[in-house]
């Protein structure tokens, strides 16, 4: 077993500022106070509809830029959309990692190698999109999304797992419930645990609590997990081949919060620092396969509204873009 590194799990986050009250949209803030069940004190209120103006200000601007061709993915106002910036931030605390080493000769032979598209929701392998809520959970998302597929794998049978399972439990291998965890961690206490329980025996509660695991009720098991190389070569052959891979990226700008369509490409996203867990379930591109519009598919875990109905396109063959072949990994159920 390789030795898995802390993450701490970005979860909210937006533009900061404070722009002056526009009447005009009070229509549309009572909608989406209502839409998101969002409720204030007074003194709550004007702060927080201030941010949200300045944040659909933001996404406006991006949008007609894109309109023009300079952006190539589109956003839009969501359930984060009344959080900025700094709040978004101080709940993340990035690894440094070495960036991802490709060869782009060694690149263009395994493309060659690989089906051109894969999308392991057309084949059973993926549950449907959930919402982590508040609670710093994308790691047991991850993890658990990753032994769903393989399950599906060996038994034909695609079931929910437990998140919560993870959350309560994996502290005996480091794991941290809320405030941090990795999917290499979970691996680690399904495959020592000999087990977990499936998402109707023991289900999410969006905090942790004690341990509640009945041997009774597993659900799932893994032999072994496999840590890949950072590099989007390995990540490539395990996405085409293994089935969903569990991955890291650095989710931390405006862009990623609130990205709504396209393939997500942000100029200042890291390539040496992580800090959200999420699921890649495929990959393919855009356009003529010569454009270079390569993209990997991302499963979330803030619900359906955000994204593409929970997902993500964003940038593939492109430098380890947002590090997403740092953190890779998968269980293995023989």
């Amino acid at each position: 077993m390789t030795p898995a590194v802390f993450l701490v799990i970005l979860c909210f986050g937006v533009a900061s500022g404070a722009p002056a009250r526009d009447p005009n949209l009070d229509a549309e803030w009572k909608a989406w106070k209502i839409k998101y069940a969002k409720s204030y004190s007074p003194e709550e209120e004007e702060l927080k509809r201030a941010v949200w103006e300045e944040n659909m200000k933001m996404i406006e601007l991006h949008n007609m830029e894109n309109g023009l061709g300079k952006n190539g993915f589109t956003m839009k106002m969501n359930a984060f959309a009344d959080m900025t910036g700094d709040e978004f931030r101080k709940s993340m605390n990035n690894i440094l990692i070495p960036a991802a080493v490709t060869d782009p000769s060694a690149q263009k032979q395994v493309s060659n190698d690989l089906p051109d598209f894969k999308d392991w929701r057309k084949e059973g392998y993926v549950t449907p999109v959930r919402n982590q809520g508040k609670c710093g959970s994308c790691w047991a998302f991850a993890a658990a999304g990753a032994i769903e597929g393989q399950m599906f794998s060996k038994t034909g049978n695609l079931t929910p797992l437990s998140v919560q399972n993870l959350l309560d439990c994996s502290k005996t291998v480091g794991n941290n419930g809320c405030h941090w965890g990795t999917a290499n961690k979970a691996f680690e206490y399904v495959f020592e645990n000999k087990g977990l329980e499936a998402e109707a025996t023991y289900p999410y509660e969006e905090k942790e609590g004690p341990c509640r695991y009945n041997s009774e009720n597993a659900s799932a098991y893994i032999t072994d997990f496999v840590k890949l190389p950072p590099n989007e070569i390995y990540l490539s052959v395990a996405v085409a081949s293994i089935g969903p891979i569990s991955a890291a990226v650095d989710a931390s700008h405006d862009s990623f919060i609130f990205y709504n369509g396209g393939i997500y490409h942000e100029p200042n996203c890291s390539s040496y620092s992580v800090n959200h867990a999420v699921l890649i379930v495929g990959y393919g591109y855009e356009g003529n396969v010569t454009d270079g519009n390569n993209y990997w598919l991302i499963k979330n875990s803030w619900g359906e509204e955000w994204g593409m109905n929970g997902y993500m396109k964003i940038a593939k063959d492109r430098n380890n873009h947002c590090g997403i072949a740092s953190l890779a990994s998968f269980p293995n159920i023989f």
